[in-house]
């Protein structure tokens, strides 16, 4: 197909927007909580009912859209995103603020797992690999580096700035889908041939180890700007350079666990629970200290990146032959951990304090150990 890196970067473009637009309030929750003047476990409910709605939209979505043209799904998500950021930028009532959380959250599942179909269909088999990392690159980057960006806005330029950052971005994106993406015509897809992949072992087994490897990450992560602000007194901009540099240490990590995912297989993903669990108490020790502890903030962030790959890995080698129901449901079961962690973070924060969220963290990463120990014993993995 011509154009087929366009098409891909303006993909790359949609997914940093929809998931900046997701992930990007983990930097500012102390900013949502002054704002609506609620505490701060309540402002962690812009990104747990986010992360639920796409667990469960992820599910269906994707396979319900994909017999519609690919530009129109495209187009109506970049628009429900844009117009929703907007409205959130001006209302004042939290629970209102919600629900423009909410909505766009609904369509989210349909730009992301379509984005990782088409961008393998558009392109010769043999490149088919390369153009869906390109496109988990964007996931990645609006995941990790869309949270400084937006902690960077909203320190500078206040909280509403940084929904309108949100709503800039899509807009960017759905300009550059109208303008310069072509029609690509829909799939009708058998439901129940590829819902059947959902009942094998492996897939069970796998959806597990997805779901408390993301759960790990994010009890660590979801307070993050909380605990540096607190116990390290990185704050401000200093804060959002930090954030920074952990987003592009995560992208290196991203590379990095490509490498690894395909030259030693089951000794990255084995070995990632340990080498996580490792840093964390390492950030606990030396919370009060501020080299050490951005310095620790690097290499949490490669480790992130490779997170990523092997979470995605472990969705769709489970079930090769259904891709959009698998896309699906690593969307789906990321964002049940994601929701999964910042619930049990929150209730440590509670009643602990934020300090003891990385403890909580290792014990997540112990149960997805196990997890990924029965899947690599008992189902064939290479490496």
């Amino acid at each position: 197909m011509k154009n087929e890196n366009l098409i891909i970067y303006i993909m790359m473009l949609g997914t940093f927007g929809v998931l900046s637009t997701e992930m990007g309030v983990v930097g500012i929750l102390p900013q949502i909580a002054e704002y609506f003047s609620v505490d701060i476990t309540q402002a962690g409910l812009f990104v747990s009912l986010f992360a639920l709605t796409i667990a469960v939209c992820g599910i269906f979505m994707p396979l319900v859209f994909s017999k519609f043209d690919r530009k129109k799904s495209f187009i109506l998500v970049l628009a429900v995103f844009t117009v929703f950021s907007t409205v959130g930028a001006f209302v004042s009532d939290f629970n209102i603020a919600l629900i423009c959380r909410i909505i766009p959250a609904i369509f989210h599942p349909i730009y992301c797992g379509l984005a990782l179909t088409v961008a393998a269909e558009i392109v010769e088999p043999e490149k088919a690999q390369d153009a869906v990392s390109k496109v988990i690159m964007g996931v990645s980057a609006g995941m990790i580096v869309g949270v400084p960006i937006t902690t960077f806005v909203a320190t500078n330029f206040g909280y509403q700035f940084s929904m309108l950052w949100f709503a800039l971005v899509t807009f960017i994106a759905l300009i550059a889908t109208v303008i310069f993406f072509p029609a690509l015509p829909g799939k009708e897809q058998s439901y129940g041939n590829q819902v059947k992949v959902a009942t094998t072992g492996v897939f069970i087994i796998s959806v597990l180890g997805v779901i408390f490897l993301n759960g790990g990450m994010y009890t660590a992560y979801s307070y993050i700007s909380e605990f540096l602000n607190s116990l390290t007194n990185i704050i401000g901009t200093e804060l959002s350079l930090v954030l920074f540099i952990y987003g592009v240490a995560s992208i290196v990590g991203n590379w990095l666990g490509a490498k690894l995912l395909n030259s030693k297989t089951k000794t990255t993903v084995l070995t990632f629970p340990i080498i996580f669990s490792i840093l964390m108490v390492g950030v606990f020790m030396l919370s009060g200290v501020k080299i050490p502890i951005i310095i620790l903030m690097i290499f949490w962030g490669l480790l992130a990146g490779i997170g990523n790959d092997i979470a995605q890995y472990w969705m769709v080698s489970a079930a090769p032959d259904a891709p959009e129901f698998a896309n699906g449901i690593f969307l789906s079961m990321g964002n049940v951990g994601v929701t999964l962690g910042t619930t049990i973070a929150g209730a440590v924060v509670a009643g602990m304090g934020v300090q003891y969220v990385m403890l909580a963290a290792i014990a997540v990463m112990i149960i997805d150990l196990i997890l990924i120990f029965i899947r690599t014993n008992r189902y064939t993995i290479e490496g």
